[in-house]
């Protein structure tokens, strides 16, 4: 709970409460705390979506170095059996 509240004693914390019952009235609090709980809800959203797309792209990457690797293993072990097919030669295998 100190994480959230920036290591803030009871006493400062209460202070701020009070402060904002003074400024916006108990009327306001309910919007505002509403309001504030869809800010965050868009915020959780976002940085979801944006570790979503991070990882989709990881992936792809991933992915596209695993298939060159095998795209290159295969180039190489077919050189041998072409250069044999060219000379007249039969593979050894």
């Amino acid at each position: 709970m100190s994480l959230l509240f920036f290591d803030f004693g009871s006493g400062e914390i209460l202070l701020i409460v009070l402060a904002v019952f003074i400024i916006f009235g108990p009327n306001k609090i309910p919007e505002i705390a509403r309001n504030l709980g869809k800010f965050i809800n868009e915020i959780k959203r976002a940085s979801e979506d944006i570790k979503t797309e991070i990882n989709r792209e990881a992936d792809r990457i991933e992915r596209d170095q695993k298939l060159s690797e095998y795209k290159s293993k295969l180039e190489s072990e077919l050189k041998p059996d072409e250069k044999a097919e060219n000379q007249g030669e039969k593979p050894n295998k």
